[in-house]
């Protein structure tokens, strides 16, 4: 596809864009009504799922409703959780405003399972044609939506309990038991759900930096029960999310400015590599389990992988050669196997499909190469700093193994 077909520019935060119908940036009452539905449906939502992480007694929605003190401290999560979306979003809104680029208000997307939303998109409804302009949309999002999500863990991190507060929660026996006994949170995992495990929520370099400077940190796989530490971590990775460097992704947008549309399209696809990558170590295993009982081929599995590999990087590279999609799908699959048999991969039963979803997603919607500007200047000295702390963001703030069964 010709990149110059391109006529708008789409800011995407982990949901899958629907069109929608032109707005301008003085929306009418009844389009305004519209957004507001959505951010309550989504508030409603969020408060529900969220109260079976984070209440007391949870019941999980929407086979049952908490109970009203589940439901309070549910609304305190998605009140935090969606005040970081809803200022990572307005950032977007108000870059381009600010460049008289037209541009809708935020679309909130609820759905009643999970976490109780996809996140939230705007659209922009004209392409974006100065290289600063692109980078200010771009990295406008992400960096206030990063602050915000910074305050709310440290927040989280200053005010924490002390570990006998797990006594406040149903379940979780052995922890209680364990706490009881000796007043801090044990090193290993108690209450494991005979064939199901224990919901562990991913570690990342800066959550790991910050919560060495508190006491009283709960252990990740008991994490997601603390209203504030959970929004916070959440907030940190969906930003990673948006900035990674492929496409019209945040960090698509960003790389590309500080970089031009040559280069960024080399670290683009050796980017995408690595996600497949990730996507197969969770994958291959699954693979292998479901044709074990049908077919008795060594190595089937990864054939069978190689091949839809192959199809979504030749799906995701509207732009390159045979040789790149060729090179990148070797790249991809020798990460994978190298990854495999040095560690002897992960059970299947543990794998999350976070990064298969995504490695779908960047093929069928995002793309890997960024449409060129058609100006491209250099960007500030104060906009590439800001630029390249974005990318460490990222670094700092993504998940190989976001959220597992342990």
């Amino acid at each position: 596809m010709d990149p110059n077909s391109f006529r708008e520019e789409i800011t995407t935060d982990f949901e899958v864009i629907s069109s929608t119908e032109e707005q301008k940036n003085n929306p009418d009452t009844k389009t305004k009504l519209k957004h507001l539905g959505l951010f309550l449906l989504t508030l409603c939502f969020v408060t529900l799922t969220g109260a079976n992480f984070v209440g007391f007694d949870p019941i999980l929605f929407p086979f049952g409703i908490p109970n009203t003190q589940d439901i309070l401290r549910g609304l305190l999560f998605a009140g935090l959780l969606l005040s970081f979306l809803t200022v990572h979003e307005f950032g977007h809104y108000f870059a381009a405003v600010k460049h008289n680029i037209r541009v809708t208000l935020p679309y909130y997307i609820p759905i009643p399972i999970g976490i109780g939303t996809m996140g939230a998109v705007i659209r922009i409804k004209e392409r974006i044609r100065k290289m600063h302009q692109l980078f200010d949309v771009g990295a406008s999002g992400p960096v206030a939506g990063f602050i915000v999500a910074l305050i709310v863990l440290l927040v989280g991190f200053a005010t924490l309990p002390e570990p006998d507060y797990v006594q406040n929660f149903s379940g979780h026996e052995e922890l209680k038991e364990y706490v009881a006994q000796n007043g801090t949170y044990p090193d290993f995992i108690t209450d494991e759900v005979e064939g199901q495990g224990v919901l562990t929520i991913g570690n990342t370099l800066l959550y790991t930096a910050l919560a060495s400077m508190f006491e009283n940190v709960p252990p990740m796989w008991e994490m997601y029960h603390y209203p504030f530490l959970f929004a916070g971590w959440l907030g940190l990775f969906f930003t990673a999310l948006n900035l990674m460097p492929v496409g019209q992704l945040d960090g698509g947008h960003i790389l590309y400015s500080l970089i031009g549309h040559k280069k960024h399209n080399i670290v683009a696809r050796v980017f995408y590599a690595f996600l497949t990558a990730l996507a197969g170590i969770e994958a291959v295993p699954v693979i292998k389990d479901i044709i074990a009982g049908y077919l008795d081929v060594p190595l089937v599995e990864w054939l069978l992988w190689g091949m839809l590999v192959y199809f979504l990087i030749h799906k995701a590279f509207m732009l390159a050669n045979k040789t790149w999609i060729q090179g990148m799908t070797v790249l991809s699959i020798a990460i994978t196997a190298g990854y495999t048999v040095i560690t002897g991969g992960i059970d299947p039963g543990n794998a999350s499909f976070i990064w298969l979803v995504w490695s779908f997603f960047v093929a069928f919607v995002v793309k890997v190469e960024h449409p060129p500007v058609d100006i491209e200047e250099q960007l500030s000295p104060g906009r590439r700093v800001i630029g390249w702390l974005s990318m460490l963001i990222f670094l700092l703030c993504i998940s190989p193994n976001p959220i597992y069964m342990n």
